[in-house]
């Protein structure tokens, strides 16, 4: 929440500002005025050189904004994937790539971590799977939670994204639910995507209704297509009032693809008062 008690906008660099290259993202966010940014992964690989990490945290320092937002590894996302968390193969690779986060999240103070859930895998055992997943939520709520980080949880839309298993925002309030149980933590929550959501058929009114108090993030995009607030169907404007009456004071993510250049694309947030920067 911003110091006029208005809910904090943050750019999500991996699709804003595309027109320059990734690390000089950051600085151009801070010059359309956001003091706060998110990412998806940067890197092909759960583990990348130190020297890479290095000058991601040093681009967003240079830029003077907060990361407020990091994906964990997700695997091979422009092939296709969608998350290693519920992966029995990859229990590995998870565990690698959670020492990093937490690392970045002591260099950075980011306080979400955004960890997909995965896809069903062919000929796969969906008990096992969630199994895993269960475990390895567990873990890293009880890891990020000792940093200051909160652990998000998911649903992406139905049809878009392969054998996701969680499409609604139901689905990810179980998880949630089951974690918190699991560990007595809070530092578990559910992201709440007006894009994906809505695709998945869910009305957003409602769930904000029903699972406020689970909600720990929440990312704009507007439906159908995914562009910015204003070309698709989504009340943004209501939306963000709803999410205020039910008591969230979280950041509020522009995870769109802009349909125009990205500054241009910024125009909607007069429109919506309970923004801030």
């Amino acid at each position: 929440m911003t110091e006029d008690g208005k809910l904090r906008l943050v750019a999500n660099v991996s699709l804003l500002f595309a027109e320059v290259p990734y690390l000089q993202r950051f600085a151009r966010a801070a010059s359309a005025g956001f003091t706060a940014v998110e990412t998806w992964w940067p890197w092909p690989s759960a583990v990348p050189a130190a020297a890479e990490v290095d000058e991601f945290v040093a681009a967003i320092s240079d830029a003077g904004v907060q990361l407020a937002g990091l994906n964990l590894f997700a695997g091979d996302m422009p092939g296709g994937e969608r998350g290693i968390v519920s992966n029995p193969a990859r229990r590995e690779e998870f565990a690698a790539n959670l020492d990093l986060v937490v690392a970045i999240a002591e260099r950075t103070g980011c306080p979400a971590f955004n960890a997909l859930y995965g896809q069903r895998a062919d000929g796969g055992d969906p008990a096992e799977e969630d199994a895993v997943a269960r475990e390895q939520l567990a873990t890293a709520t009880q890891r990020l939670g000792k940093v200051g980080g909160t652990v998000l949880v998911e649903p992406l839309g139905r049809g878009l994204n392969g054998a996701y298993p969680l499409t609604t925002a139901a689905d990810g309030a179980r998880v949630v639910e089951q974690a918190r149980t699991d560990t007595g933590a809070d530092t578990i929550g559910l992201l709440f995507d007006t894009f994906h959501l809505t695709t998945s058929g869910d009305d957003l009114e409602q769930v904000i209704d029903t699972h406020a108090p689970l909600i720990a993030h929440v990312q704009l995009a507007d439906a159908p297509g995914r562009g910015q607030p204003g070309t698709g169907e989504v009340d943004f404007a209501d939306v963000l009032e709803r999410l205020w009456q039910a008591g969230y004071r979280g950041n509020v993510a522009c995870e769109y693809k802009p349909t125009v250049p990205t500054e241009e694309s910024l125009a909607w947030i007069e429109g919506v008062p309970r923004l801030g920067w």
